[in-house]
């Protein structure tokens, strides 16, 4: 399960990254990186982090992966200008799948509930960090009022506590997941952001 939920997490933000790099209207190259960045920026840096070898580079499927994605999105652009809300859509689908795989796999490797699930929403949001940094945006997780990190830190929180029930699974995955991705998507449906301070403190 948990190589399924990389690859098709990585596949989807790899999608998101090479859309994005289309509508900046970058060449093959920056096309193909920027989705390999995308895809495999947030695995990287969880299994750094459980002190893991980094899948991207021990399985050559991880590579293959988003470099097919980067390819076949450049490929398409002529559609992409009538895509162009699917970036939003494919990076909550990648959103959710990277919580649940992170938060599994750092459950999995021996750590904590909370741990776990902080790793998870680390997951999800490393790859578009990545991705938004390169393509010269103010990344979406800190834009003004985004509700990107929540529900990441949500959807890692029920995959880890489906976990530790001993769940199957399909259902880890699909609690997780949707939770994330519906939560996202109603977000930028309905225009909802996170809390904000009421007032700002005066400069020093």
């Amino acid at each position: 399960m948990l190589l399924t939920l990389d690859l098709l997490g990585i596949v989807v933000f790899a999608v998101s990254g090479g859309l994005l790099a289309v509508r900046n209207q970058l060449d093959i190259v920056g096309v193909v990186v920027l989705a390999m960045v995308t895809g495999l920026g947030g695995g990287v840096i969880r299994d750094v982090i459980i002190g893991a070898d980094p899948a991207a580079f021990a399985d050559w499927r991880y590579l293959l992966a988003p470099a097919v994605a980067g390819l076949v999105t450049f490929l398409w652009h002529p559609a992409v200008g009538r895509f162009e809300r699917s970036i939003n859509v494919f990076d909550a689908f990648g959103l959710g799948l990277f919580a649940v795989a992170g938060a599994v796999k750092a459950y999995d490797a021996g750590l904590g509930l909370l741990a776990s699930a902080v790793l998870g929403a680390v997951t999800a949001v490393g790859g578009g960090v990545l991705r938004d940094v390169l393509a010269d945006r103010v990344p979406v997780v800190l834009r003004d009022g985004e509700l990107y990190a929540i529900p990441a830190i949500a959807g890692a929180t029920v995959a880890v506590l489906g976990k530790e029930l001993d769940l199957a699974p399909v259902v880890v995955t699909l609690t997780g997941a949707g939770l994330t991705i519906g939560w996202r998507l109603l977000a930028l449906r309905r225009g909802w952001v996170a809390p904000r301070p009421r007032t700002s403190p005066p400069p020093p």
